[in-house]
C-alpha cells in the first residue's frame, strides 16, 4: 500500500511497525501522564478546532501528522509533558483530524491548514510562537514560515523538509485519491499539495529552523536532501534507528527537539 505521509509503498512490514509504535505509546502515556489539558474549541473561519494549552513560558505551538491528533502525536510519546515544564504548549487537532470538524473540498485545506495555526494564535493572543511540525505538521509549518514570517520565533520540522513547488511530490498529492468515507475527508490529500513552497520562499525565511529526521526514514532522501541544497544552514539531526513512525517515539526525537528549544529560548 501507499504511505500517504511521503507518497512511496510500504509493505505488511510498515503496517507492524505502525501497530508496536501504538503499544509502545499507550505505555508511553501510562507511564508518565498524570492529568491531560482539559479541550477547548474555537472558530477557525467556520470550521470547529480542538486545542489544548498546558503550561506556561515562552509558547510553542504543536502540528501533528497526517492520520494523526494532537493526543496521539504529542501527548502519547510525551512531547507534551516534556515541554510543558518550561512552556507554554498548544497543541490542536488539525481540520479533518481528531475532535475537529472535517469539511470537504479542497478548497477546505492545504492553505487553510496553515492559516488555522495562525488563527488559533490569534485566538490566544499569542504575537510569535516556536513552530513544532511533524511530517504533514512540517508541510504546514513550512508554509506558514513562508506566509507568515512575522509570527515564528523559530521552528522544527520532524520527518519532513522541502516540499518543492512544481516537483514531482507536489505531483504526487495532486493526483492522490480521496475515498468517500475514508479516513480523510475528500480534497484533504489533494488539497495537501497547496502546502508547497517555491525556492524564492524557502531562501526567504529568516528564523532558525532545523529537522529531525529518522536515519531509515525515506523523507530524508526525498524531502531532506532537496531542502539541503538550497538551506544547507539548517542543521539536520538525523535520528537514530528511526523510521517515519517510529521517530516520534525514540528518546533521542524529545532530546534534540528539547535541546533546540532551550537553545533559541535562550538566544532571545
Amino acid at each position: 500500500m501507499y504511505s500517504v505521509a511521503h507518497g512511496i509503498r510500504t509493505s505488511n512490514r510498515s503496517a507492524k511497525v505502525i501497530l508496536s509504535a501504538v503499544v509502545v505509546f499507550a505505555g508511553i502515556a501510562r507511564a508518565h501522564f498524570s492529568v491531560a489539558a482539559e479541550p477547548q474549541t474555537f472558530d477557525s473561519a467556520g470550521v470547529k478546532i480542538r486545542y489544548f494549552v498546558q503550561g506556561t513560558g515562552e509558547p510553542v505551538v504543536l502540528v501533528h501528522g497526517l492520520y494523526s491528533s494532537a493526543k496521539l502525536n504529542w501527548d502519547l510519546p510525551g512531547v507534551t509533558a516534556m515541554l510543558a515544564k518550561d512552556f507554554q504548549v498548544v497543541s490542536l487537532d488539525l481540520r479533518g483530524h481528531g475532535e475537529s470538524d472535517k469539511p470537504n473540498g479542497e478548497d477546505k485545506y492545504g492553505v487553510e491548514m496553515a492559516e488555522d495555526v495562525v488563527r488559533l494564535m490569534d485566538h490566544l493572543k499569542i504575537d510569535r510562537a516556536h513552530l513544532v511540525g511533524y511530517s504533514m505538521g512540517g508541510m504546514i509549518v513550512g508554509k506558514l514560515l513562508a506566509k507568515h514570517p512575522d509570527r515564528a520565533l523559530s521552528a522544527n520540522l520532524g520527518g519532513m523538509g522541502w516540499l518543492r513547488e512544481g516537483s514531482g511530490l507536489q505531483k504526487f498529492w495532486e493526483v492522490i485519491p480521496s475515498r468517500e468515507g475514508g479516513r480523510t475527508p475528500t480534497g484533504l490529500m489533494s488539497g495537501m499539495a497547496k502546502l508547497a513552497i517555491t525556492e524564492d520562499e524557502l531562501r526567504s525565511i529568516k528564523v532558525p529552523v532545523e529537522v529531525l529526521v529518522g536515519d531509515h526514514d525515506p523523507v530524508r532522501r526525498l524531502y531532506v536532501t532537496p531542502l539541503e541544497s538550497v538551506r544547507n544552514d539548517w542543521p539536520v539531526i538525523e535520528i537514530r534507528d528511526a523510521g517515519h513512525i517510529t521517530c516520534l517515539i525514540r528518546p533521542q526525537y524529545k532530546e534534540e527537539l528539547q535541546k533546540w528549544l532551550e537553545k533559541q529560548r535562550k538566544a532571545k
